[in-house]
Parts: structure tokens; sequence; C-alpha cells
């Protein structure tokens, strides 16, 4: 029923999507139902995830989780019972804004989302794949990650903090000869509500982005920049030595 043909054999795949009510992680969840996989979904609206499952087929379940808080990961964990396993765990989960004024408020909720709740998240999913025999996490990055950005500290550096955080964990699992494979996927500025009203450029839409980074799990890429045009301007800004690079004005 539910199967994708791998070398020539059917195999059912599952994947938890987190962050599946609006924007990147929604339009994938979209696209795995489509392409055959079975999907539990997770976010914090829970009229959204009900709505979901009743749209697309392939959506089997779904959980109310909010990463900042405590009882996500038990949360997570009832999710892959009900789902019946996890090959996949998508993390879509996050929040930033421009922050120019370096409000306090605004800073601390993206540490405790795209720092604490990424860590509660990922790290569960991870110990969950070392006791069933692995799977693949893929986490929405960023290339705010790759320098830090005056205008997003919080967002800047936790994107920053992450893709080293998979970069352990990928080292972890080979250490440990586990059989667990990591996607940190990066794309540029994404037009969701999470940048809305904001200048930066070369915005790229999210159902673009979502096919590219559908694929890259598939084909077990490690890191992937979506797209090309950002794949050149990452390499020109590892260039810019820091003195430089603070002086700079990248956004309006």
């Amino acid at each position: 029923m539910w199967a994708i043909t791998i070398f020539g054999f059917n195999m059912v795949k599952r994947a938890i999507v987190m962050g599946a009510t609006s924007g990147i992680g929604k339009e994938v969840a979209i696209l795995l139902a489509d392409k055959g996989w079975i999907v539990g979904i997770a976010g914090r609206r829970t009229e959204l995830l009900q709505r979901l499952q009743t749209q697309h087929k392939g959506i089997a379940c779904w959980e109310c989780i909010d990463v900042t808080q405590d009882d996500a990961s038990g949360r997570l964990l009832q999710l892959i019972d009900r789902l019946g396993g996890m090959d996949l765990y998508f993390h879509s989960s996050g929040i930033g804004w421009q922050n120019n004024s370096l409000d306090e408020y605004k800073e601390m909720k993206t540490m405790q989302t795209n720092g604490l709740g990424f860590v509660r998240m990922v790290t569960a999913s991870f110990n969950w794949f070392a006791q069933h025999e692995g799977g693949h996490l893929a986490c929405i990055t960023s290339i705010a990650g790759t320098k830090g950005l005056g205008a997003a500290p919080a967002y800047s550096a936790t994107k920053r903090f992450q893709s080293h955080y998979l970069e352990c964990l990928s080292q972890q699992a080979n250490m440990r000869h586990l059989p667990i494979h990591k996607t940190d996927i990066r794309p540029g500025f994404v037009a969701t509500d999470l940048i809305a009203g904001s200048h930066y450029p070369l915005q790229l839409k999210v159902e673009i982005v979502a096919r590219r980074i559908v694929e890259a799990p598939e084909k077990k890429k490690s890191v992937v920049i979506i797209d090309w045009r950002y794949r050149l301007l990452v390499g020109l800004w590892r260039l810019v030595p820091r003195w430089l690079w603070t002086r700079l004005r990248i956004t309006k």
C-alpha cells in the first residue's frame, strides 16, 4: 500500500515532520505523503494538524508538540509509536526575527526554540534511531549560520549552532558504529512567514525549496545549500575576512 521501491524491493517508509503546520515543514509533509511515505506530523496548532491529516491520505497521525516544553520528547515518542516506527526525522521547527534593536524577548524566544528545542527533539530522535537499527535525521538550518548576521543575531547564531550540533552527532554515530545518517539543509532566504516584511535578497519560493529538501535525504547528502545562487553567495561570504564582514550592511 504505502511503499517505495528501492533497488527493486518494496519498502514501507515512515517519516516524522516536526513543524508541519506552516511554511517549509507543511510543504515537505505533503510532498513526502504524495511520494508514498507514511507521515506523522507535529506542531503547535491542533486545528491545522487535523486539517492536514484530513486533506492528505498519506498523513497517518499527528501530535501537538511545542518543542520548548519539557514534555516534547515524550510526545514525539508517542507519535513514533502511533506511526509504527520512524525512518526519517525531519526538523523544520524554528523561529527568528530581524532584530536591529536587539529586543531581549525576541532573542530569548529564538534561543529557546532554535537552541534548546532543537537539541531536545534531535537528541530524542537520535537516541530512538540508536535503539532501532538506525535512521535519518534531516534538519533545516540556514545559510544565516555561515557568518554572523547583525540584523538577526540570535537567529544567525542558533543556525550556526544547529549545523555544528548535527556535525557532532554525525561523528558520534560513526564513533559508536550507528547507522544514523544526517542531512544539514541550508536554504537561502525562503519567502515564508518567518521573514515576512523583511528585505532579505533573493527570496526563494517555499514550494521549490520543499522539492529540493525531499530529494536530499533520498540521496543521503550530508549538507545541502539551496539553491545555486546561495551556494555561490556562501562561497563568497566565506572569503570575507572578519574585520571587513562586521562593517558590511547585509539588509536594509
